[in-house]
């Protein structure tokens, strides 16, 4: 070797390993997205391997190689929707103003990206229908709890506010009129108040 370059025969096996791995987590990620792309477009029952590999640009084969069973595909953008959930989730809890933060994750539902909420929502209930992935959904709920907790900290008055969030999710993506983020705020103070109030 010569002017402090490194041969390709210097290279190690772990960096190679490196390299292969965040190649595979970033096609894992690819076929998750398009996963919910036809998940938004066409419901939960039209994903099958063809039409993610199709809807990703991949042949078949590179879905499979990843995701083996359809089930392993539904499973893993469950795990990856609820993951990105949390973290924003998290985001919330370290703002200055935690309940307009969440007021504002909450409100999204009637935005430009309600076509996505409805994907996540199609997953999640096919969560509580297979006991199997109810673990997985409650891990939200498990969350939400932890958050409000230094708000009300009543267990019973805040398993009322964390069921209250869920239902505020559901108003944004379902009403014809859903609250923008300023009414869910007012919503929330005043539950949350409530809650203090009870504890």
């Amino acid at each position: 070797m010569s002017g402090g370059q490194i041969s390709a025969g210097e290279i190690s096996a772990g960096e190679i390993a490196d390299g292969r791995r965040r190649k595979g987590e970033r096609r894992r990620r690819e076929l998750l997205a398009a996963t919910m792309r036809v998940i938004e477009r066409d419901g939960l029952s039209a994903v099958s391997q063809r039409a993610v590999a199709q809807e990703a640009g991949t042949p078949p084969s590179a879905v499979t190689y990843y995701f083996p069973t359809v089930d392993d595909l539904l499973v893993a953008a469950l795990t990856a929707c609820n993951d990105d959930y949390l973290d924003r989730l998290a985001a919330c809890a370290a703002d200055a103003d935690p309940l307009a933060r969440l007021a504002t994750l909450i409100a999204e539902g009637s935005g430009p990206g309600r076509a996505h909420v409805a994907a996540e929502y199609e997953l999640f209930l096919m969560a509580g229908r297979r006991p199997d992935l109810q673990a997985e959904a409650a891990r939200w709920t498990v969350a939400v709890d932890a958050f409000l907790a230094p708000h009300v900290p009543d267990p019973v008055a805040r398993t009322g506010v964390v069921a209250a969030v869920d239902g505020l999710f559901l108003r944004c993506f379902c009403h014809p009129a859903p609250p923008d983020a300023a009414e869910v705020r007012a919503v929330l103070a005043r539950l949350v108040d409530g809650g203090r109030d009870a504890g």
